[in-house]
């Protein structure tokens, strides 16, 4: 599975003399799959009342002060560790797929399986997603004439963008960098060793805490730079994906224990009880949104400070729960499973425009957000992976997807 991208499948055998099922990680590709259903769930929120700032399509009215904050909860929530955690498993899986095609095949496939998705996303599924400005009411957007070609055309360069795939940018960066580490370092022999302990993992906690708290007085979360929506997540992302790659070497995932990883979801859950809260002064979040809100981002108040230790701890504790918890439990090789993790990465790079005109194709349903919030995941998610499908049926999509 040694492989980086969002698709787990990889033609290159592994030369070990281990069998299929020792070497293959196999409940990695359903956790990686896990999350990328998040993902579309998570833009799916997006639509229904958890935006905070302009979006492909937004459905009003939001007028449900208790279903605007569960949706914004939801995606503070996966904000704080889904992307990290994608950062850890594909980092986990670069140094043995360097290993196995050497720099400049590794190079040639990463531009492969990630610059051309980022291109078609680019130039083309990015300006379809944006159709949705004009699909909402002109009191939200401001735009009064009807979609023509000429008008699309005339805002195309406005449309462009990187959106979801900013993530597959930033892998491609850090693929970049990898290899260029491995050059200057040469071949070398690692040893597999334990798993750190507990007061390793917390001062990695600390740590990460502080270069967060210090990188959102910079950018603050929430505010976009050069296309990154989350680059106030830089220091998790970067660290995740290092970590993936020396617990690669170090074969962290194969001896992380289960009384750890029990140990990470109480400490995800025990900050997500206490400190969750406290970053926001007890000032919880309205439709109207509150100053605590904008403090729990950055721009160097305390509570953000409290908002950079729980989401942390967060991300560690929960990431090294679910590995554990689908270590145990999720760890076979059914054709369901198998289905979801090969179409995964396709979902990924295409189900932006797919939520924005499944969301436009319910919208004469009268539900509260909550439950067209529900209603929508139900159907976009499953036509996510039959759209997949049958993209990769196109000529030489499966070789890139």
């Amino acid at each position: 599975m040694a492989q980086i991208s969002l698709h787990s499948t990889d033609k290159t055998p592994v030369v070990v003399a281990k069998s299929e099922k020792a070497s293959r990680l196999f409940y990695i590709d359903h956790l990686r799959s896990a999350l990328i259903i998040l993902v579309v769930l998570h833009h799916v929120a997006l639509v229904y009342g958890a935006s905070l700032e302009g979006y492909y399509y937004v459905e009003p009215p939001f007028t449900s002060p208790l279903a605007f904050k569960a949706l914004l909860i939801f995606a503070l929530v996966n904000q704080a560790w889904f992307m990290g955690a994608f950062f850890l498993l594909s980092g986990y899986f670069t140094p043995g797929s360097f290993d196995r095609k050497g720099m400049g095949a590794f190079l040639k496939d990463r531009l492969l399986r990630l610059g051309i998705p980022l291109l078609v996303f680019y130039f083309i599924l990015s300006p379809i997603s944006f159709i949705g400005f004009w699909l909402m009411p002109p009191a939200l957007t401001g735009i009064t004439e009807p979609l023509t070609w000429q008008i699309f055309w005339q805002a195309y360069p406005d449309l462009i963008g990187l959106g979801p795939l900013w993530f597959v940018a930033m892998l491609l960066i850090f693929s970049v960098g990898y290899a260029i580490w491995r050059a200057v370092l040469g071949k070398r022999t690692v040893t597999p060793s334990a798993m750190p302990g507990y007061l390793a993992v917390g001062i990695f906690i600390v740590v990460l805490a502080l270069a967060s708290t210090l990188m959102r007085m910079v950018i603050p979360l929430g505010e976009s730079w050069y296309q990154f929506p989350t680059l106030a997540y830089l220091p998790q992302y970067l660290s995740f994906f290092v970590l993936g790659a020396v617990a690669s070497r170090k074969e962290w995932l194969r001896t992380l224990s289960g009384t750890m990883g029990f140990v990470g979801f109480v400490v995800a859950g025990v900050t997500a009880v206490i400190l969750f809260p406290l970053a926001f002064s007890g000032q919880w979040f309205s439709l109207e949104l509150t100053e605590a809100l904008d403090n729990a981002m950055g721009n160097g108040h305390w509570q953000s400070a409290v908002y950079a230790l729980w989401d942390s701890a967060f991300a560690v504790g929960l990431s090294l729960g679910l590995i554990t918890l689908f270590r145990r439990f999720v760890n076979g090789r059914g054709g369901f499973g198998r289905f979801l993790s090969v179409h995964s990465y396709t979902v990924y790079i295409i189900h932006m425009p797919i939520v924005v005109f499944m969301a436009y194709a319910l919208r004469g349903i009268e539900l509260e957000s909550l439950q067209k919030f529900g209603l929508a995941s139900v159907i976009i998610v499953p036509i996510c992976f039959i759209a997949a499908y049958l993209v990769r049926k196109i000529p030489f999509a499966s070789k890139i997807l």
